[in-house]
């Protein structure tokens, strides 16, 4: 299944987001919130995070979105970079 959501109805502040596995793409959209199962912890990226790359463990990438609500996609790990309001995640699947 292949998530792809373009529209945010809300005023709050947005991060866009994508998250691709060596088959394809799982999702793209802009979102309100992702939490994803870091090396060292679990962590929430919201608008304007700071940058960072970071290594991901076998977990579940929580997605909260106005138009999608709540997504959870069960990567076995992967790698994630966040830089100026742009999320892109390259995972392994479950």
């Amino acid at each position: 299944m292949i998530w792809q959501n373009n529209a945010v109805h809300s005023k709050e502040p947005i991060v866009n987001i994508e998250i691709i596995t060596p088959e394809k793409r799982l999702y793209q959209g802009k979102v309100k919130l992702v939490k994803v199962p870091g090396s060292k912890g679990s962590f929430e990226i919201l608008h304007n995070h700071a940058p960072i790359i970071s290594t991901l463990d076998k977990g579940t990438i929580k997605i909260v979105s106005d138009e999608d609500g709540t997504v959870n996609i069960d990567i076995e790990g992967g790698i994630i970079e966040v830089m100026s309001n742009n999320i892109i995640v390259l995972a392994g699947i479950i």
